[in-house]
């Protein structure tokens, strides 16, 4: 495609203390898959975090180009799978995430249809929005996405405090903040934008395994988990829990085929660890990180498609 190939701007980890900020714009923070959206012509691609296009996972949204009023464009914006009760449900578009066999694709698309969440216009034909302020790219935005079944623009509001209560109410992700005149930095982690999750989790680079026992004999007994911090992958520690048989038998082979001698972290756990290329990437909850890094009653909760070098120890934004 002829639109320039980016990555999306990113948020930093905020605070509830953010939520009173007078300058920011809140909006739900929806639990899919972060992609950009090139429209050229008829055709419709979507690039993930990973800087893959994967819009053959997801053909019901191929006819979106009658829905966006510019012709190229460049959105940003979030593929969502929306359950019975109307919210996000990340366990259904997981499993369309990871789909590679045509029928399969073309059988979910119909079972469970994703929809395209839009926040944010970067192109419009060829001129170029980033260095315009957030509320003007939203104002743009509107008048070149026409809202139909697959395709939403997402709702924003000043008031943060009561869309946070809201999003704890019904058992969301969390919200993102965005100051209203910050501009569009392709591939930067910025303080203009924060999220604020209603659970702690991480993203962590799965290192290693130790092997099962009892029952999970064939499979793995917990992860071994990594994230950068001040520049060098570092040792968080082991999780055991959250593990369903279905993941176990998927995540195993992979597992033994990414085996490696070395190990990938300075520090040497206490237990015997198979180590394995930090490709993999996964999200875990936990209590709170301790002062030597290390996760407090970690708990998986899924696999994420992400690049490594993104997993990040980020601590709150402090105002």
């Amino acid at each position: 495609m002829g639109l320039p190939i980016l990555k999306p701007m990113l948020a930093k980890m905020g605070s509830p203390s953010d939520l009173k900020r007078k300058n920011f714009i809140w909006e739900p923070k929806l639990d899919g898959t972060r992609a950009l959206v090139y429209r050229e012509g008829e055709k419709v691609g979507f690039l993930n975090r990973r800087g893959r296009w994967i819009e053959y996972r997801y053909p019901e949204l191929s006819s979106l180009s009658s829905h966006l009023l510019s012709d190229p464009c460049l959105l940003d914006g979030e593929i969502v799978v929306f359950g019975e009760n109307g919210l996000p449900n990340f366990p259904l578009l997981q499993e369309r995430e990871h789909q590679e066999n045509p029928f399969r694709i073309e059988f979910l698309s119909r079972l469970h249809p994703a929809t395209l969440v839009v926040f944010d216009l970067l192109i419009r034909g060829r001129e170029e929005l980033f260095s315009l302020p957030l509320l003007e790219r939203k104002k743009l935005l509107s008048e070149t996405v026409q809202e139909g079944e697959r395709i939403r623009l997402c709702l924003y509001t000043k008031q943060g405090e009561d869309l946070w209560e809201s999003v704890k109410k019904m058992g969301l992700e969390g919200v993102m903040g965005k100051r209203e005149d910050s501009p569009y930095r392709p591939g930067v982690r910025s303080p203009d934008w924060l999220k604020l999750k209603t659970m702690k989790t991480l993203d962590a680079i799965i290192l290693g395994y130790t092997p099962g026992e009892g029952q999970r004999a064939p499979y793995f007994g917990a992860l071994a988990l990594g994230a950068y911090h001040g520049g060098k992958l570092v040792f968080l520690g082991k999780v055991g829990t959250g593990f369903d048989t279905r993941l176990m038998e998927e995540l195993t082979p992979l597992l033994k085929q990414l085996e490696r001698r070395e190990r990938p972290v300075e520090e040497e756990p206490p237990y015997e660890v198979k180590w394995v290329e930090p490709k993999l990437v996964c999200e875990v909850k936990y209590l709170e990180i301790t002062e030597d890094l290390k996760l407090r009653a970690p708990s998986f909760v899924r696999m994420k498609e992400k690049d490594p070098q993104e997993c990040e120890l980020e601590l709150e934004v402090k105002t």
